[in-house]
C-alpha cells in the first residue's frame, strides 16, 4: 500500500470515529488556545485528520487520491517514503500555523480538515503539470488556470470572511507546495517555465 493510501485510511477511519465523538474532535482540532496554553502543539498537524462532514472528507481525499500519488512518486524518489510523509505532515504545520498566530487567544475560533496538506499537494502536482487536466463541477480546465483562480478565490473569501472555510489554510498550503518542492528539486522552476511556453491545448 502507498503512503498516498495509508493517509487516505488513516484520515478516513479517524475522521468516521469523530463524526459520533466530540471528545476525539476536540482533542484534535485546532484550537488555539490548547497551544497557546498547554503547548499542544501536535494539533497544527492532527487538526488533518478530522473532517465537518461526509462530503468535507470525500473531496479531500478524492483530491489527494489523484494528485497525491503522483507527488509521491516525486518524493520517494528523491527521499523516501518518510520525504513524502515529511512534506505532507510538514503541509499540515504550515497551513495551520498562520490561522494559530492570528487567532492565538480566541476561544471560539476552531479549524479542520486536510485541505491545506491536500492544496500543498495539488499545488505541487501544478508546478510538475501546468497543462494537465483538471475537472471542475465536470468541467475540465488547464491545470495552470485553475491554479491561478483558486488563488484569487481564496484571498477573495479570505478578505470577506462570509464563511466558515479557512481559506488562509488553503492559500498557505498551496505556497507551501510550490517552495517546498522548489527547494527539494530546484530544476523544476526551469522545468515549470518551459511547460508554459508549450501549451497544450489538449491539456496533457
Amino acid at each position: 500500500m502507498t503512503i498516498t493510501l495509508i493517509i487516505i485510511a488513516v484520515t478516513s477511519v479517524v475522521s468516521f470515529m469523530g463524526f459520533s465523538n466530540t471528545q476525539l474532535i476536540d482533542r484534535l482540532i485546532l484550537w488555539p488556545p490548547a497551544i497557546t496554553r498547554g503547548k499542544e502543539w501536535w494539533r497544527l498537524a492532527s487538526c488533518g485528520l478530522i473532517h465537518a462532514d461526509v462530503p468535507h472528507l470525500l473531496f479531500n481525499m478524492i483530491t489527494l487520491f489523484f494528485f497525491g500519488r503522483a507527488m509521491e512518486g516525486f518524493y520517494v524518489s528523491r527521499g523516501g517514503a518518510i520525504g513524502y510523509l515529511i512534506f505532507y505532515v510538514g503541509a499540515l504545520v504550515v497551513s495551520s500555523l498562520p490561522s494559530y498566530l492570528q487567532h492565538k487567544n480566541d476561544s471560539r475560533y476552531r479549524s479542520l480538515g486536510a485541505s491545506g496538506a491536500v492544496s500543498a499537494v495539488l499545488f505541487a502536482y501544478i508546478l510538475l503539470a501546468p497543462w494537465s487536466k483538471i475537472i471542475v463541477f465536470v468541467l475540465p480546465l488547464p491545470a495552470i488556470l485553475y491554479a491561478v483562480a483558486y488563488v484569487a478565490y481564496s484571498i477573495y473569501m479570505d478578505r470577506q470572511r462570509v464563511d466558515n472555510v479557512n481559506h488562509s489554510a488553503h492559500l498557505w498550503g498551496a505556497a507551501y507546495g510550490v517552495f517546498a518542492t522548489i527547494l527539494i528539486e530546484p530544476g523544476v522552476v526551469e522545468h515549470f517555465l518551459r511547460q508554459l511556453t508549450q501549451p497544450s491545448l489538449g491539456f496533457g
